[in-house]
């Protein structure tokens, strides 16, 4: 795959989801991190008060998040609390916070999070969700077949945010590009949706080129994902013939990257991931990502448009990054004995 082809493909599916937008409207945000047309901050004495909920501490998300408002000026009073990679800890988070701080707008990072406070777009109207405050996601992976909302053009309700995640059939292909493969490992968490959907995907590509995918789930305790046996997966993977570990974007699973990463390359298995975290902090030789940072202006620029412009949610389009970065470790790459190919080394994003 060269340059242009997958330049194409990138730019092609990062602006598949604003089909049925007005023309200017819901702009991306720029380089600089300035809003789109018409993002100037209506007159207001009192700051905007938005609840942060995230899912393992700080990230270049939320600095995203925030920067966008800073370098927009706009006043906003943020309140984070963390739920220590448990979202059932959400509920608890809600009930002591929204009658005190009683947010304008709460932020939520991945799947998890973002169903615990929103639930699914078809729950029953009297269900123990937040309905009347707005909601704006990111690291969301697949909001539609989640059901955070029946489709990318409108949730149908006070929700609306920024999906970080590559098509998949796109990343197939970048995979495809640096090493062939007959057979693909995916490790994930059997309770996170987004990431059976996304295996779903995986199967339907594969098929298309005659290869498999060797699915392996982690293991449960009660309903939540652990890392017990994760090494031994990995080189079970291994063992039953696959190429490529592929690492999707699945949130408990990003949580214990930094023993994956390690356990691939003991076992000599080239990975490929989904999030731009697992290339820069878990060992990852490489990626077609959308960076962090840039997703999280995304998701403030939609903030901005449901604090700033009033906005309803339900009438701004659910969407991506229209760029997307390919990353390479080359200290991994080494250690693997598996090189790009040097046409890809012309645009990839390399470290060293």
């Amino acid at each position: 795959m060269d340059r242009r082809s997958l330049l194409a493909l990138g730019l092609g599916a990062g602006a598949a989801g604003l089909a049925g937008r007005l023309p200017g409207a819901h702009a991306q945000p720029s380089a600089n991190g300035q809003a789109g047309p018409g993002a100037a901050a209506a007159p207001r004495s009192e700051p905007f008060r938005v609840l942060m909920l995230t899912f393992r501490g700080d990230t270049d998300v939320e600095r995203g998040f925030r920067d966008y408002f800073a370098a927009n000026e706009i006043k906003v009073e943020f309140l984070t609390r963390d739920v220590e990679r448990d979202a059932s800890r959400v509920k608890p988070i809600l009930a002591e916070v929204l009658p005190t701080f009683k947010p304008d707008l709460i932020y939520t990072y991945g799947t998890p999070n973002t169903l615990a406070v929103a639930g699914p777009y078809d729950a029953p109207p009297d269900s123990p969700y937040v309905h009347d405050i707005p909601v704006v996601f990111a690291l969301v992976a697949a909001p539609v077949q989640v059901k955070i909302a029946p489709s990318l053009a409108s949730s149908g309700r006070n929700v609306t945010g920024a999906v970080h995640v590559v098509p998949t059939d796109v990343q197939m292909r970048a995979m495809q590009s640096y090493k062939a493969f007959r057979k693909v490992g995916v490790i994930y968490s059997p309770n996170e949706r987004n990431s059976v959907a996304i295996i779903e995907e995986m199967q339907a590509f594969c098929a298309g080129i005659n290869a498999s995918v060797i699915a392996q789930p982690l293991t449960m305790v009660g309903s939540r994902p652990t890392g017990d046996g994760v090494e031994d997966f990995v080189r079970n993977l291994k063992a039953q013939g696959a190429d490529w570990l592929y690492l999707p974007a699945d949130t408990f699973l990003a949580t214990i990257f930094d023993r994956v990463g390690p356990a691939a390359l003991a076992a000599g298995l080239p990975t490929f991931g989904a999030t731009e975290f697992f290339l820069r902090e878990g060992l990852g030789l490489v990626g077609l990502v959308s960076r962090y940072y840039s997703v999280g202006q995304l998701a403030a620029s939609k903030a901005v448009e449901v604090l700033v412009q009033r906005v309803p949610p339900r009438d701004i389009p659910i969407e991506t990054l229209r760029r997307f970065a390919l990353i390479i470790n080359m200290n991994i790459a080494k250690q693997l004995g598996v090189y790009p190919p040097i046409a890809m080394l012309n645009y990839a994003e390399v470290i060293t």
